[in-house]
């Protein structure tokens, strides 16, 4: 009798000591199979497109393309394919877009990671999975009525680009090269943003982009 096939999955997360510690949690499980493991945004949308795993599991703050905008180029080039986020950030904005983007399952860092192979056999499923506290937090906002939904200001896809490489330092040069495109169309770009998120410095943008969760720094999962 043939055994079921695995649940292949690509761990999409910047810090390696996070990725290792996952992979070990996972290859734990007869019935999953890493089947890579991305650094930077930019990787996971190509290594999933190479490899068209059944998960992936996205950290949000991903270095040169951050994971709201990878799982957006993931589903829309492979719909099928489940994006689990694996986030610092358990703000109702923040899980209500990555909901719209397409994402099935929000787990929260802080979470114990017993949770995260109940969330991949959920998400093969087609089934949502949320850590316990963004649940709690979904039930309770459906019970209040009339209070206004909190939303992120609707950045473009470049948009998103740009503001990520300005928060992580890159000059206006550097951000041209890097996405391919001229100095003067990235300082229409750093115009809009700044227009759009009533931000009028560069220090401040960086500050967004950090509490916003498009960059971050040393958050580590628990294991247990």
């Amino acid at each position: 009798m043939n055994s079921p096939k695995r649940i292949t999955v690509l761990l999409a997360e910047d810090h390696r000591i996070v990725r290792e510690g996952l992979r070990k949690l996972l290859e734990a499980e007869r019935d999953i199979e890493v089947v890579g493991e991305a650094a930077t945004g930019r990787q996971a949308v190509e290594m999933t497109q190479k490899l068209r795993p059944a998960v992936v599991v996205m950290d949000i703050a991903m270095p040169r393309l951050n994971g709201l905008e990878a799982t957006r180029r993931i589903l829309m080039a492979l719909p099928d394919t489940r994006v689990l986020i694996l986030s610092a950030h358990s703000d109702d904005a923040y899980v209500e877009r990555v909901m719209e983007l397409g994402a099935v399952g929000y787990l929260i860092k802080q979470t114990s990671a017993r949770y995260l192979t109940e969330a991949i056999r959920e998400v093969r499923k087609g089934n949502a999975f949320f850590s316990p506290v963004v649940a709690r937090r979904f039930t309770m906002l459906g019970q209040e009525s009339g209070r206004p939904k909190t939303r992120l200001p609707a950045l473009t896809s470049r948009e998103m680009e740009v503001l990520q490489l300005i928060a992580e330092g890159g000059a206006n040069k550097q951000i041209a090269a890097e996405l391919g495109i001229s100095i003067k169309t990235v300082e229409k770009h750093r115009a809009q943003l700044m227009r759009k998120l009533d931000i009028h410095d560069t220090a401040s943008l960086t500050r967004y982009a950090i509490t916003s969760g498009v960059i971050e720094s040393s958050v580590r999962l628990t294991v247990e």
